[in-house]
């Protein structure tokens, strides 16, 4: 059963709403975590930081890359 956004959103509406109010402001903290990690930052950015640090000699071959994952 797939479940839309506006379902998710009355779920955490919902979630919200039983929270006790002096736990609300450590929530909102977890949600801006959150939200930071899984952000992806715009190509541009990302390739200026790799760039950044190819040219500090912080490189590794692509064998040392893959150490450790399987690929099937």
């Amino acid at each position: 059963m797939a479940v839309t956004v506006s379902e998710y959103e009355k779920v955490f509406i919902q979630e919200l709403r039983d929270m006790p109010k002096e736990y609300l402001p450590n929530l909102l903290e977890i949600v801006h975590i959150f939200k930071e990690s899984v952000h992806l930052r715009p190509a541009k950015e990302s390739f200026r930081q790799g760039w950044r640090e190819a040219k500090k000699g912080q490189i590794y071959p692509v064998s040392e890359l893959w150490e450790g994952i399987s690929a099937e």
